[in-house]
């Protein structure tokens, strides 16, 4: 039998791990709240001071800082960056114990919060959680940690669907919230309901009376640069996106369609646009309206029309882009110039598929600014000569355009059909889940509903934009109206404002004659 004689050991594990022996630890405190409220904001000073006097008053322990985030969610590292800090301090040697509440103070994420405790105690840094009176590095730590993390990891998934849950039943009832901070127009009235900012209002009309004149996004920038108007995060500059957005956000009309998008994991926060993997819900009339219903459609219905055009509405500040058509093969008229550096150069604008890859050679002439802007003159003084004509028979075809009941009859149909027929489809499949069937039959039977509901999903879309299209077309013959009324002489010359006002394209043909297409649809 070998004589054995144990040995004590003289340093702790987490000396040893470390390579290093020190007489004091070197401590930190780590604490974060989630969210940015007073209560919340007073937990976090209470952390920082907290920890702070904890830590100075071992005389065993050196203070190194206390790490806090504010108003961060746990689910996730990514965001954190005191958490993100003293891990890095951590590892680069400056700290040897981590002091922190509890282990869903650290982290919601069962994954992070083991990978990032493995990390530090390979380097011989402690971490202690107060509440569950936990050392990681203690041999029973990570086994408990796991379970632990675990829960916390559960709770953050109840909170989630709580969240979720609430948001869902307040769009239910049709309560409309916004980002009001960088929400150009409205402001977070008394009753808690959108109020409109009069001055921020007067931009917002602005912008959409650009657009339908017929400016384009870039050019709406610039005018509102030029001007001085900040944008709604209060900076100087603007940017197409945020001027798209505006144009294309059905809130300025009073209405509001929720939940537009939603968040796929509560771990990552990931979100995704909503493409009816959830439901959504329109909102008719649910806060004051900055511009008119019909001038929203008639916005959305020219974002569509130019959006066919392609890039080169977008990019050029000519009036005559997209709106000078070949009448010949159809095609439009680009901007040219001709002896660029020379000093005869010429601005012309000529078909763009006159030499193209498609061999086109029509006979339409080349034509210059002056051309197009004597051709509009010309057509609008005949429009004008004639005008108590044209405003009578225009005013018989807005009472036919909003006049829509029988179409909002049809509609309301097969909105019914196709929320019956979504219910059919969940029935059909809930039964093929709890009761064993011929999955022959059951296939035939879904697809035959599957069939249905999308025949009455195409019939509701056609007809919705339908109702939109004739809305708009109201819309856009008052507009001409309007304009027609307050013109009380001949025009003598070109004028750019008129012309985007009142023009949708102007064909030219061979001969060099044309027909100019004004925007309710009348011809010269």
């Amino acid at each position: 039998m070998p004589n054995i004689t144990m040995i004590p050991a003289t340093i702790t594990l987490q000396q040893g791990l470390s390579g290093i022996i020190r007489e004091k630890l070197r401590v930190a405190g780590y604490g974060r709240v989630s969210r940015s409220t007073d209560e919340q904001l007073n937990s976090y000073e209470a952390q920082i001071d907290y920890y702070t006097k904890l830590i100075k008053s071992n005389p065993d322990w050196i203070f190194v800082k206390v790490y806090a985030d504010e108003g961060i969610t746990g689910t996730s590292t990514l965001h954190r960056d005191e958490f993100n800090e003293m891990v890095a301090d951590a590892l680069a040697g400056h700290i040897d114990l981590i002091i922190t509440k509890s282990i869903s103070r650290f982290a919601r994420n069962t994954l992070d919060s083991i990978s990032t405790v493995r990390k530090l105690k390979e380097k011989g840094i402690d971490i202690f959680f107060e509440k569950e009176n936990i050392h990681s590095m203690d041999g029973k730590g990570e086994l408990l940690l796991t379970i632990m993390s675990s829960l916390a990891q559960e709770e953050a998934r109840n909170i989630s669907e709580n969240t979720t849950w609430g948001a869902r039943k307040r769009m239910a009832d049709g309560k409309v919230s916004m980002a009001y901070k960088r929400f150009l127009g409205y402001r977070k009235g008394e009753d808690g309901l959108p109020e409109i900012v009069p001055e921020e209002a007067v931009v917002i009309r602005e912008i959409y009376a650009l657009f339908l004149e017929g400016k384009t996004i870039r050019q709406i920038m610039k005018i509102l640069m030029e001007r001085g108007i900040k944008s709604p995060g209060g900076g100087d500059a603007w940017c197409v996106s945020t001027i798209r957005s505006i144009l294309t956000n059905e809130k300025y009309s009073g209405n509001a369609i929720l939940q537009k998008g939603f968040t796929t994991d509560f771990l990552t926060k990931k979100k995704k646009i909503n493409e009816g993997e959830v439901p959504q819900y329109y909102v008719e009339g649910s806060h004051p309206a900055i511009i008119p219903v019909e001038t929203y459609e008639l916005a959305q219905l020219e974002m569509e029309r130019r959006a066919k055009m392609g890039k080169q509405l977008t990019s050029s500040d000519s009036p005559f882009t997209s709106r000078v058509i070949c009448g010949e093969c159809g095609g439009y008229f680009g901007s040219k110039v001709w002896h660029s550096k020379a000093a005869y150069r010429r601005d012309i604008w000529q078909c763009n598929r006159k030499y193209g890859e498609n061999g086109c050679h029509c006979a339409t002439p080349y034509v210059t600014d002056e051309d197009i802007g004597r051709a509009f003159v010309a057509a609008f003084n005949r429009l004008l000569g004639d005008k108590d004509r044209y405003i009578q028979s225009f005013e018989k075809a807005i009472a036919g355009l909003i006049d829509t009941a029988g179409l909002e009859d049809d509609i309301s149909a097969a909105h019914s059909e196709s929320i019956v027929t979504a219910g059919l489809i969940q029935n059909c499949i809930t039964e093929n889940a709890q009761t064993a069937q011929d999955q022959e039959d059951y296939a035939g039977r879904y697809q035959a509903l599957v069939s249905r509901f999308e025949a009455a999903k195409r019939r509701l879309e056609t007809m919705e934009r339908e109702k939109r299209e004739r809305v708009a077309k109201a819309e856009r013959i008052r507009l001409f109206m309007e304009e027609l009324r307050g013109q009380a002489g001949l025009l003598e010359a070109f004028d750019e404002r008129i012309f985007n006002a009142l023009v949708e394209s102007m064909t030219v043909f061979p001969d060099k004659s044309w027909r100019v297409r004004f925007r309710d649809g009348t011809e010269i």
